[in-house]
C-alpha cells in the first residue's frame, strides 16, 4: 500500500472521527502524512505527536495486521510529542 492510498484511507477515518490535535506518521525517506485540520495530507508539518516508523509497518498498521501496542513494545513504532494523542489513534485506525 503506497503512502497515497493510506492517506485516502486515513482521510476515510477523519471524515468519521473528529481529531483535535494535529499528528504525523513519519517514514522517513518514504515521506510522511500528517493529519491537520481534518484532512491527511502528504507532508511533513510540525505535529502535536510524531509517529515514527516504517512505510510498510504503517501499511501493515492500517491494514490491521500490526498491532500498534505490540510494535510499540518491539520498537517497530516510536512516538514523540504528547503521547496521549497517540493514545487516542486506535479509535481513529477502527473508523
Amino acid at each position: 500500500m503506497s503512502l497515497e492510498e493510506i492517506a485516502a484511507k486515513m482521510q476515510r477515518g477523519l471524515d468519521k472521527v473528529e481529531l483535535d490535535k494535529v499528528i504525523k506518521f513519519d517514514c522517513k525517506d518514504s515521506g510522511a502524512i500528517t493529519l491537520v485540520d481534518q484532512k491527511a495530507e502528504l507532508a511533513d508539518l510540525p505535529a502535536d505527536c510524531t509517529i515514527h516508523l516504517s512505510e510498510s509497518n504503517l501499511s501493515k498498521l492500517i491494514k490491521g495486521d500490526l498491532n500498534p501496542m505490540t510494535a510499540f513494545a518491539l520498537g517497530k513504532i516510536k512516538v514523540s510529542g504528547d503521547m496521549t494523542v497517540a493514545m487516542k489513534l486506535g479509535e481513529f485506525l477502527k473508523s
